[in-house]
């Protein structure tokens, strides 16, 4: 299973600024996991049993790949769904601080709630969207996702008490800005990640 998700997304290696403002040299195309839905179902279906057993009464993902898997597990569990989309503000020197939330009129006070992403690398929209929740006065129980690249996932879950649920598991190295190898060695750096700024 954890081959054919591999199959199933556009890998890259280069040198990429990612959501979290860390840099790394692997980049994932998700786009091309939800051309056929059909295709994601038995790793679906695998990650909703693993959920399953914590309790959850909803299940909550970030814009806009993790909400499409959260809309799937939501939906093996017979559960109630919703999203939290990101928002986001300019630091200076062209990087940005993305942040996630609820939108209004959505209440999860007292749920309890399943908090999944398609894939996990820094657990930036994760960890922003766990803090959504509890502002909304959720119980976050789990989180799950389809991968997790390296170990922050792991990192994350353990800080915030909660159990990690996975189909799939890639090694990856991501480093503070003024750490990376590949800065220093020169290597121009992309940024593919589509800001508001750069919508519509």
């Amino acid at each position: 299973m954890e081959d054919t998700l591999r199959s199933m997304v556009g890998v890259r290696r280069g040198h990429f600024r990612l959501e979290s403002g860390h840099h790394g040299d692997l980049w994932l195309d998700l786009d091309s996991l939800f051309h056929r839905p059909v295709r994601l179902r038995p790793m679906v279906e695998s990650l909703a049993r693993r959920i399953a057993g914590h309790g959850a009464d909803m299940v909550c993902g970030p814009l806009s790949g993790g909400a499409f898997v959260a809309q799937m597990v939501a939906l093996e569990l017979d559960i109630e769904f919703c999203h939290t989309e990101r928002t986001e503000a300019p630091q200076g020197d062209g990087l940005y601080s993305a942040r996630y939330r609820l939108p209004r009129g959505v209440s999860v006070r007292g749920r309890r709630v399943a908090v999944v992403d398609d894939v996990i690398n820094a657990g930036s929209a994760v960890r922003s969207t766990l803090t959504a929740l509890r502002t909304g006065q959720a119980d976050p129980v789990a989180i799950g996702a389809l991968l997790t690249l390296g170990t922050p996932a792991s990192a994350l879950a353990a800080d915030q008490g909660i159990a990690l649920e996975a189909v799939g598991r890639l090694d990856n190295t991501l480093w503070e800005p003024q750490d990376c190898p590949l800065c220093a060695a020169g290597e121009a750096l992309q940024d593919l990640v589509v800001h508001d700024s750069d919508a519509g």
